[in-house]
């Protein structure tokens, strides 16, 4: 007998953030991933509405990684009902929950100082969510392995495929009476410093694949010559270089090529300062799961050993003023927050100083006004002059882009009856939507938010 699958686009749909889908199908509800919006304005709104769907339906949640756009929603879902399991690999969960903790406390503080300075029309000024909720959503995860099936009922399984990105990411792959659902997640890239290459789906009825970069190739570029560069250049200015960063993955890949351009004197012993207290502990996350990364014990170590790691704000302030040029790598990647709001409201309108974007910037972030030349930024509530120097490296983004993308697709043997672009902007989308039809004769369809489709199994 025929039955029908509901799939309901909650977020990652025209944009790259708040990724969350929904599958009705065979009297049980799941969701892929429950990511929270970022950015625009218009989309941060979106977090506080209550999702038009029956969440104390949802029995599964299945999370593809560990990122804030992935994981962020989960506390506000729990306390909209949902009462089932959240489920993922090892290492997601261990950084799901770093970024929670983390999340939480930033919305907990920035809600106090909001009322205490007044620079909020809210009366009073609310957090997100709270640690303690957060607390709850954290009793409700369960750990599975990777390339095993997973029976959810008689009619869905489900499996979890290493796909690089950052540690513990994965791809999902749902068997819905005998049709292959494929999530892309967020797809990594080959010879990446600290992961293993993607694994790539072979099998795809209904493919849904992230487009964030489905416009651009990555620049090929000498990325230690580029870094050895802005480094003599910073310490010539006498000058600070400050590189906001991802807390995962992001920050411990520039350890890493730090430690090595010093191992190789390609740069002098110039001070290197991560101040992440996330960073911190997702290496941590790094020592537990080696099996999911290329990183030695002994060049971990040394890595550590060789860089200094702030523990306290105490110590945010003394590097700030240390005199001697340094490399300050801070929390968020977006500058959305995180302590290199506060190096940048002390160093951002000095000429000796330089800013390094080194990820992707979302639309409405601070780092997107950035890398678009913007003359000042806001920062709690008052305006900073923006003298300092900001340059960007795309070439260490962890997702695939265009070309990485299509290699990703090319190992699927039989064509999908439908492709969906999640994950991305409009002009990124549109221009995949074209390489697809032009490379496999797919066609691609991108799907507008809250939209439904059924599909027949």
């Amino acid at each position: 007998m025929e039955s029908k699958v509901k799939i309901t686009f909650l977020g990652g749909a025209k944009t790259v953030t708040g990724s969350k889908y929904l599958i009705e199908a065979f009297d049980t509800s799941l969701l892929i991933d429950c990511g929270l919006f970022q950015g625009l304005k218009d989309l941060r709104l979106l977090n506080w509405d209550n999702l038009p769907i029956n969440v104390p339906a949802i029995k599964t949640i299945l999370l593809t990684h560990g990122h804030l756009d992935h994981v962020g929603y989960l506390p506000r879902l729990i306390n909209q009902g949902f009462k089932g399991t959240i489920i993922g690999t090892a290492p997601t969960l261990a950084i799901a929950e770093i970024i929670l903790k983390d999340s939480a406390k930033i919305h907990e503080e920035e809600a106090k100082k909001a009322n205490k300075e007044h620079y909020t029309k809210h009366q009073p000024a609310l957090p997100f969510y709270t640690l303690s909720e957060v607390e709850k959503t954290i009793g409700r995860f369960i750990v599975q392995t990777e390339e095993k099936w997973i029976a959810i009922n008689n009619h869905i399984s489900y499996r979890f495929k290493y796909n690089g990105h950052i540690i513990g990411s994965t791809f999902i792959e749902l068997d819905i009476e005998g049709k292959r659902f494929v999530f892309s997640g967020d797809v990594g890239r080959k010879n990446d410093y600290l992961l293993n290459d993607p694994i790539r789906p072979e099998n795809a009825d209904y493919l849904f694949i992230e487009s964030t970069y489905g416009d651009k190739l990555h620049p090929v570029e000498d990325i230690e010559d580029r870094f050895t560069n802005i480094i003599k250049d910073t310490i010539n200015k006498r000058g600070n270089l400050v590189i906001p960063s991802f807390a995962v993955e992001r920050l411990q890949t520039l350890m890493y090529i730090l430690y090595k351009l010093y191992q190789k004197n390609k740069i002098p012993n110039i001070p290197i300062f991560v101040d992440s207290p996330m960073g911190n502990n997702v290496l941590e996350v790094f020592k537990r799961f080696p099996k999911w990364h290329k990183l030695s014990d002994a060049d971990y170590n040394a890595m550590c050993k060789h860089i200094n790691i702030i523990t306290s704000y105490a110590d945010t302030w003394k590097t700030i003023d240390d005199p001697r040029s340094k490399i300050i790598i801070a929390g968020s990647g977006m500058v959305t927050g995180g302590r290199v709001l506060t190096y940048l409201q002390q160093l951002i309108d000095k000429a000796s100083t330089t800013v390094l974007l080194v990820g992707y910037q979302a639309e409405g972030t601070r780092g997107r006004l950035l890398k678009e030349g913007t003359h000042e930024i806001k920062i709690y509530g008052k305006y900073y002059p923006v003298q300092a120097s900001v340059l960007n490296i795309n070439s260490l983004s962890a997702h695939a882009d265009q070309s990485e993308l299509i290699a990703w697709l090319s190992a699927i043997k039989t064509t999908p009856k439908a492709v969906y672009l999640i994950h991305g902007e409009p002009t990124a989308q549109n221009a995949f939507r074209v390489k697809i039809k032009d490379t496999f004769g797919w066609e691609a369809i991108i799907p507008d938010l809250y939209q439904t489709i059924k599909i027949t199994v």
